[in-house]
């Protein structure tokens, strides 16, 4: 039996202009989520002002799991109560599925309140 090494967490944030985008890699579960978590809103409030949208990156995403997605709603939570529209991007099959399964896309990357939909155009 061969068993494949776990993939190393990665997580980096760059604020660009009113964006802060934020490059997740490598497993995303129970023992990666606070950090995450933290990381994302360390990045949020660290500047006078919050961004404008929040682009999650999931590009070299190999592995999430309910601990995963727990940490992306928190992330949600902050975002919108700054305001703040969440982005997940280049989202992997295994990301897709289990949005799909447990169907929180939509609350995930619905607009914060207060946005004007015609801003997203």
């Amino acid at each position: 039996m061969t068993t494949t090494p776990p993939t190393e967490f990665t997580v980096a944030a760059r604020r660009e202009q009113a964006t802060l985008v934020v490059r997740v890699g490598g497993e995303l579960d129970y023992d990666t989520s606070e950090e995450f978590v933290d990381e994302v809103v360390r990045h949020l409030t660290a500047a006078r002002t919050p961004p404008a949208a929040v682009r999650l990156d999931f590009g070299a995403l190999t592995w999430i799991d309910s601990s995963g997605l727990s940490a992306l709603l928190m992330i949600h939570r902050r975002t919108s109560a700054l305001g703040a529209t969440l982005h997940l991007d280049d989202r992997p099959e295994i990301l897709e599925r289990l949005l799909h399964v447990t169907n929180v896309l939509d609350h995930l990357t619905a607009p914060a309140a207060g946005t004007d939909l015609t801003d997203l155009v």
